[in-house]
């Protein structure tokens, strides 16, 4: 697993200067564990994956080595090595196949325009890889890329002197961006504030690889040119998306993660003990009044099981008119508060209950 991981850390700075190689290097460590696990499954092959990369820098591999395909008894690949196969028997192309293909292409020939875009998929590919963990698959980001480099095909004009692979590196790099923006996540951001996004992230890997620690916001906010505030607002927008019916563990029998969060309008446990205590005194504080009044509370305000009822209403159950159920109502309240007041309590614990 050591050569492994020292390959993949070749592979994954191919092509970059010393310099950024070592600053790059620190932040490859931080993924260790990931490509330890799920991620190995998509660079197995290192040597072939390394010979394309080579090819897309420009260093023309040995025309005679053939690569194995998977023989029939080996474990059936995944559809990245099938791919990276796939595209390492397409033949580079010279600058002047460029130059001859590129002019035919404007012409309208079919053939040459796919001919260049079959001899530049090794380029996706290496400017695929300087996007992966952002949150969309390796093979997400190539079909990206790759929709970037037809589209490079299509507005080359090679009158103009430039290699093709300089000109299509940008509009590749745009589309994958593109991509992340628009699919990387399940609540899309707007393209503005992707962007601001991309540029805090960025200033946030950049401090992580130099002090090799977390980054605060204030030295994130310095480096962009941001007020703290405003990095720590766009920060809040990159958390994650979970699903609440998911397994908080990887266990069978684990709960979803509904059931380990608090609700919030539920009562706290004192409150809830407090209540309780407060309707015993309540009922006992009822018990005192007059049966009249206490018959007229009761329904009045739907206590002790009660519904609660208009006066004329509860005047007809009493026996009485609607002025004078209103009138007892009124002596009940002004007896209720005085037991109330007489227990030390202040009023205002009956405004739960009338």
């Amino acid at each position: 697993m050591k050569d492994r991981l020292r390959k993949s850390d070749q592979l994954l700075n191919f092509g970059f200067a010393a310099g950024s190689r070592r600053r790059r290097r620190g932040t490859f460590r931080m993924h260790e564990n990931t490509l330890s696990g799920e991620g190995c499954r998509e660079i197995q092959d290192f040597d072939h994956i390394h010979a394309v990369f080579s090819a897309a820098q420009g260093e023309r591999p040995d025309r005679t080595v053939e690569y194995a395909r998977p023989a029939a008894t080996d474990p059936a690949p995944d559809s990245t090595q099938l791919y990276l196969s796939e595209i390492g028997y397409k033949p580079l192309l010279t600058a002047e196949q460029e130059v001859e293909y590129a002019r035919a292409a404007v012409r309208g020939n079919e053939d040459c325009r796919n001919r260049m875009v079959e001899g530049n998929l090794r380029l996706v590919v290496r400017i695929a890889t300087r996007y992966r963990w952002r949150g969309l698959s390796f093979l997400d980001l190539i079909e990206e890329g790759n929709l970037g480099l037809m589209h490079a095909v299509e507005k080359f004009d090679p009158e103009r002197g430039f290699r093709f692979s300089t000109y299509s590196t940008w509009w590749i790099r745009h589309y994958i961006e593109r991509g992340l923006m628009y699919q990387a996540r399940m609540i899309r951001l707007p393209v503005h504030i992707a962007k601001e996004l991309n540029v805090v992230k960025r200033a946030e890997r950049d401090l992580m690889a130099v002090t090799c620690r977390e980054p605060t916001v204030e030295e994130v906010a310095e480096r962009t040119g941001r007020s703290p505030a405003r990095v720590k607002w766009i920060m809040a927008l990159n958390a994650g998306v979970y699903s609440i019916d998911a397994p908080i563990s990887k266990e069978i029998d684990a709960p979803p993660l509904l059931q380990m969060l608090p609700e919030p309008t539920a009562p706290e446990p004192g409150n809830c003990h407090g209540r309780k205590q407060l309707r015993e005194r309540m009922s006992a504080w009822l018990r005192e009044l007059p049966p009249r009044q206490r018959d007229v509370l009761l329904r009045r305000y739907g206590l002790e099981g009660h519904d609660v009822d208009t006066l004329e209403r509860v005047g007809r159950e009493v026996g009485l008119t609607r002025e004078r159920t209103r009138q007892v109502q009124l002596e009940a309240l002004r007896t209720l508060k005085r037991i109330v007041a007489r227990d030390g309590l202040a009023v205002d614990v009956l405004q739960e209950y009338v």
